[in-house]
């Protein structure tokens, strides 16, 4: 990546809605070099998706949590079970004092308490421990 891509791809961080004749004016390149270079970006796996960022609290899913799931077995086989629980936005094998992280985002405590048991239905989960976000001071796009 050169520092071209690096500004495309910061200004489509920002607003992946622009269009190639902005974005290229913005890094001195026509719409159609523009569009060729995205297109090359694509292709390379540095963009891996195009997508809207919408306010969860707007859409009705205002509660936050970070959960970290125990378990009694390697958890890294267990993915479809964790993708099919809606609520989670990401999970993550990690190393520590847990074995998988989990983002959950729910529009009341009760629908968390509810993903926590369909957690604890999943083969090998043995715990959680759930932390719920009083406040986001911010969240940021990956630097280039």
């Amino acid at each position: 990546m050169d520092d071209i891509d690096r500004a495309l791809v910061r200004r489509l961080q920002e607003d992946a809605g622009q269009s190639y004749a902005a974005l290229g004016a913005a890094v001195g390149l026509s719409a159609g070099a523009t569009h060729e270079r995205v297109r090359k970006l694509r292709e390379r796996g540095v963009i891996l998706r195009t997508t809207v960022e919408v306010d969860p609290a707007a859409v009705g899913s205002g509660v936050l949590a970070y959960v970290m799931v125990d378990s009694r077995a390697w958890m890294g086989d267990s993915r479809e079970a964790f993708e099919a629980i809606a609520e989670i936005q990401e999970a993550h094998i990690i190393a520590g004092s847990a074995s998988v992280l989990v983002k959950v985002r729910t529009a009341t405590t009760g629908q968390l308490q509810d993903v926590l048991r369909r957690l604890y239905a999943i083969d090998g989960v043995s715990g959680t421990q759930a932390t719920v976000v009083l406040e986001t001071f911010f969240e940021r796009s990956l630097p280039l």
